[in-house]
């Protein structure tokens, strides 16, 4: 690498002012700038190389770097408007790079020496040279030039259009290589239904940033001690979301079937994401969190425990790995979490069994690995095989990860003092609901240093590994939905994943005092926003292109006809939608928690005209019970939100105004009831119903 730091002094020398790279995320590990840029227009072509073009790396079946290609036209489009060239398949030669048209070129570097920080060989790792007419990203495998793409697409959304429509990237030459094989983030879907259409723009979001593993806790179940202790415990929520043919053996295990996903839908889902460079990996939570198959066959629970089973019992473990054989076929991942988490501690010879049985039992009937949680049976019983992976949460004594690391384990730093966020906080207490920018910046260490995979813990350096630990993998921060299925809509998670998302790929990209190249908080909290706006193939933000604040997305003074379509499916916060509303006495009576009279219907939310209650992903939030519409009366509606809050300005005939909060009740362990607010994106596809039989009027919605 000696010669381009030469031509960079040389240029510098010479007073030859060479443009650079915006600080983008994660940072880039090195790039030396030339003169010259690389301008981007309509004409610019995507080219692959021929001899790699259907390599797939590692998976056999995963996306080749054609699809790869593919994907990354599909965003370039998106980012920019152009209509691009289709990707062409040909032979990589030097023409390519001294030639005048504008070209990209994806290709593989098949001597590549790129390693994680650990030593080990890494295919995710890639080069990038850059001339007046030509981007050349050379991966160390096919996924190491999807992620150079990123890097690519993460320039032009820091850049602003040139006069004549273009784009323009400094000239020069990079490279980049991750530091730790996994980078990844864990939502609690058992407590949480969430579509799998939302689950995969999560998926594609995060993949901008370069995170590669999307953990899915698939079931779980709620702690109220009061009814899961108690007679009461069948009627407590759990969640199971894998849903089997209603003729296998295990259709009974799923509780709510219409909030639980196909073969067809994970199986795409798993392809959605493999495509984006993100794995999915999949977890079914035993012998503890295991209420949902206690509520299925009560005899595997262990005696006045109904979340945890019986290992002991001799149909339990059969049973689980029927589950398991059920399932495992539909998954992609060369490994699967078997969760293990929190089981009762005096059990702990029945749960290195367990652990260990199911460890063959998955290897041998699907090659797959297995993952457990962290917690204080690994530590304490050294029997558990070290071909399973241990994602560490937890202290319960002083020196867990180092124990683990010295036995031969391999290891997921998810440790909860920095990593646990939770669905929504009561007042005092309980996980945030977004990482903490400043704690990983510069608060993760006694010495006031930033967080990476290897820092463990703020108060003993003792207890934090070297950045470069063999056995250390990389980090998964966790989302949990304690507080059940009505305590956030799914936007709201995104609201809590978004920039969360971001902060944790830097720090898992590059690390903290490794790199001269590592972005500083203040580089972060400058290239976030735009890259959040721009981010490709998803639209999370349910943002309305070319609309700023202030500006009207639609005014309708009379509909023709109810229902009326606007064309815009959903708007997120903050917004205001006004309108005045008729309704005839049907429409305000409530049967059950299903309403026929909408008054307005989005992509991610439902208004109805009984109390004026919003409605998101199969949850109910009226306004307070002193509120309810009038029959045959006139009356004036405002609805404001942001990200934190919705709210309703009502004003009836006479002009008496009244404001309401939309806010959900969340059961805190059983000891409290806690309100919180709740934050809605506008329904703003379809303006009334056939079931409504009243009249809508001067309806504006205006983005704020």
């Amino acid at each position: 690498m000696w010669l381009p730091r030469f031509l960079n002094a040389v240029l510098l020398a010479v007073g030859v002012q060479a443009a650079v790279l915006h600080p983008q995320i994660p940072s880039v590990q090195s790039f030396y700038p030339e003169e010259q840029v690389f301008t981007l227009s309509p004409e610019t072509q995507i080219l692959v190389d021929e001899a790699y073009a259907f390599d797939c790396g590692s998976h056999s079946n995963g996306p080749t770097l054609l699809d790869f290609a593919e994907t990354f036209r599909s965003d370039l489009g998106y980012m920019t408007s152009f209509t691009l060239p289709p990707v062409q398949v040909t032979p990589f030669s030097q023409a390519h790079i001294d030639g005048g048209d504008s070209v990209i070129v994806l290709t593989l570097n098949s001597s590549s020496s790129h390693t994680l920080y650990s030593g080990a060989p890494t295919p995710e790792a890639y080069d990038f040279l850059v001339s007046e007419s030509s981007y050349v990203i050379s991966g160390s495998g096919p996924i190491g030039a999807w992620w150079g793409t990123r890097t690519l697409l993460q320039q032009l959304a820091l850049s602003e259009q040139g006069y004549n429509g273009t784009y323009t990237v400094p000239a020069g030459n990079g490279t980049d290589s991750p530091g730790w094989e996994v980078r990844g983030f864990m939502l609690d879907a058992g407590r949480h239904w969430y579509t799998t259409e939302f689950l995969a723009e999560l998926c594609t979001y995060a993949s901008f940033f370069k995170i590669n593993e999307f953990h899915i806790h698939a079931s779980d179940n709620l702690w109220i001690p009061s009814l899961l202790y108690g007679p009461d415990w069948r009627s407590l929520y759990s969640g199971f979301r894998f849903k089997p043919p209603r003729d296998s053996p295990v259709a009974g295990l799923v509780p709510h079937r219409n909030e639980s996903w196909s073969s067809t839908r994970f199986v795409n889902l798993q392809s959605h994401c493999a495509r984006r460079g993100v794995t999915i990996v999949p977890e079914i939570d035993t012998p503890g969190h295991s209420l949902v198959i206690s509520q299925w066959r009560p005899q595997l629970m262990l005696n006045a425990t109904p979340d945890s089973l019986n290992l002991s019992y001799p149909e339990t473990i059969p049973t689980i790995q029927s589950i398991w054989s059920q399932f495992l076929p539909w998954f992609s991942s060369a490994e699967v979490s078997i969760g293990a988490d929190e089981y009762v501690s005096s059990l702990a010879n029945q749960y290195v069994t367990f652990v260990n049985e199911m460890s063959s039992y998955i290897r041998g009937t699907s090659g797959k690995s297995i993952r457990i949680w962290g917690t204080y049976e690994p530590s304490n019983m050294s029997s558990i095989s070290t071909n399973v992976t241990i994602q560490h949460w937890d202290f319960p004594s002083a020196s867990i990860p180092l124990d683990l690391l010295g036995s031969g384990y391999r290891v997921i730093n998810s440790e909860q003092a920095f990593l646990y966020l939770d669905g929504k906080i009561p007042a005092e207490g309980g996980f945030p609901q977004t990482l903490n920018v400043s704690l990983l910046f510069s608060g993760a260490t006694a010495e006031g240093g930033g967080w990476a995979p290897n820092i463990f813990t703020a108060s003993d350096p003792a207890n934090n590994t070297a950045y470069n630990s063999t056995g250390l993998r990389g980090a998964i921060f966790a989302l949990w939905n304690d507080w059940g299925p009505n305590a956030t809509t799914p936007l709201e998670t995104y609201y809590q994943l978004s920039q969360s998302l971001a902060v944790f790929a830097e720090k898992t990209w590059a690390g903290s005092g490794i790199r001269s190249s590592e972005l500083t908080k203040e580089q972060f909290e400058a290239a976030y926003p735009p890259l959040n706006a721009r981010a490709p193939g998803q639209n999370l933000n349910r943002a309305m292109k070319n609309k700023t604040p202030g500006d009207i997305v639609f005014a309708f003074k009379d509909l023709p006809s109810l229902p009326f379509h606007t064309g815009v499916e959903s708007v997120g916060p903050p917004y205001t939608l006004s309108f005045s509303v008729r309704p005839c006495p049907s429409d305000v009576r409530t049967r059950r928690d299903t309403m026929d009279a909408k008054l307005f219907k989005g992509t991610d939310s439902t208004l109805y005209a009984s109390s004026l209650t919003l409605s998101s992903n199969a949850e109910y939030y009226p306004l307070p019970p002193a509120f309810q519409l009038q029959p045959d009366v006139w009356t004036n509606v405002t609805i404001q939100a942001t990200r934190e809050r919705t709210f309703a300005t009502i004003v009836q005939e006479g002009g008496h105004s009244e404001t309401y909060w939309y806010q959900t009740t969340l059961n805190i362990w059983g000891d409290n009831l806690a309100q919180a607010n709740m934050s809605f994106a506008a329904p703003s596809a379809i303006i009334g119903s056939e079931g409504f039989g009243g009249d809508i009027a001067n309806v504006v919605l205006r983005i704020d």
